[in-house]
């Protein structure tokens, strides 16, 4: 389990903060080129990138310590912190467009030199998909909600980014200025969609929620290899923690058993549920089977 609790996953964010970097220098070179509010909105949403990926960085360097002596489970749940965060970012930069965008629809303004600006934010565009798919990837393989979150984040802004594009070039092959500042508009409406989702996902697993039925499905069938050869579990409680989960359950077991042999087959069940559910912290209470007390439920 060790290796579960010290992964250190900080060297994507750092790939996260250098791919901000880039695109707000391309994305500001667009929007000065052409006058664009919805090329400046987009500039405006990668500096909210970085500022994310800054904060995603400390959370997994966070994440990444070993239980101390302040925090005997480790400190993965901090990835969850940083998943609410970046759902914020998310939202502000969505208030921002609209608030730029609606300015811009009270006061039209002819774009300029709207090719080279368009070229310019389709290179930005192409890098942040590029990462984008890589960090969620990882976050998936590795189940860091960080790491998905802020590759979710920059998918947002290829998104934004297409709608600012073809926002413009309707707006150059048309002549109607007010396009410009609606496209901005319906785009950052889509993005506070994306930021609400992320927030709850991530407020869910700050309040303990249980694992998923698949996962939990994958552990009964585990668990009952073991009820074949007579065993039996009750009281299977859950719980979701970033990268790891939580299990405990209570295993009933012949009262005739010596101490010793029935740690033996509680070390055989958590290292078949640790094999089956990477990343999995297993508590399992020894219980006679023919004691009654021992299929009371679990009191609160």
């Amino acid at each position: 389990m060790e290796a579960a609790t010290t992964k250190d996953l900080s060297r994507w964010a750092l790939l996260s903060i250098a791919t901000a970097l880039v695109t707000i220098a391309l994305k500001t070179v667009a929007w000065q080129i052409t006058g664009s509010v919805g090329l400046l909105s987009d500039a405006a949403e990668s500096v909210v990138n970085l500022v994310a990926a800054i904060v995603a960085f400390i959370a997994l360097r966070i994440a990444a310590r070993p239980p101390d002596d302040d925090h005997n489970f480790g400190h993965a749940k901090s990835e969850f912190f940083s998943a609410v965060i970046e759902g914020v970012m998310i939202a502000i930069a969505a208030a921002l467009i609209i608030y730029t965008a609606v300015e811009r629809l009270l006061n039209p303004r002819e774009l300029e030199s709207v090719g080279i600006g368009l070229l310019i934010s389709v290179v930005a565009s192409i890098l942040n998909g590029v990462v984008a798919f890589l960090l969620i990837r990882a976050g998936r393989e590795h189940r860091s909600i960080t790491l998905e979150a802020d590759g979710k984040h920059l998918l947002t802004d290829v998104w934004t980014t297409a709608g600012v594009i073809l926002g413009v070039a309707l707006v150059a092959w048309t002549g109607w200025l007010p396009l410009d500042a609606i496209v901005a508009i319906g785009v950052a409406i889509n993005i506070l969609v994306v930021g609400y989702l992320l927030i709850r996902r991530s407020t869910r697993g700050l309040m303990d929620v249980a694992i998923s039925d698949d996962d939990l499905a994958e552990i009964n069938g585990v668990l009952d290899e073991f009820r074949a050869d007579g065993l039996d579990f009750h009281d299977i409680r859950t719980r979701d923690s970033g990268r790891l989960r939580f299990l405990q359950l209570h295993m009933l077991v012949p009262g005739k058993w010596t101490v010793q042999h029935g740690h033996d087959v509680v070390e055989q069940v958590e290292t078949a549920l640790r094999a089956q559910i990477p990343d999995l912290v297993v508590v399992v209470h020894l219980e006679p089977i023919e004691d009654p007390r021992a299929y009371e439920p679990w009191r609160r």
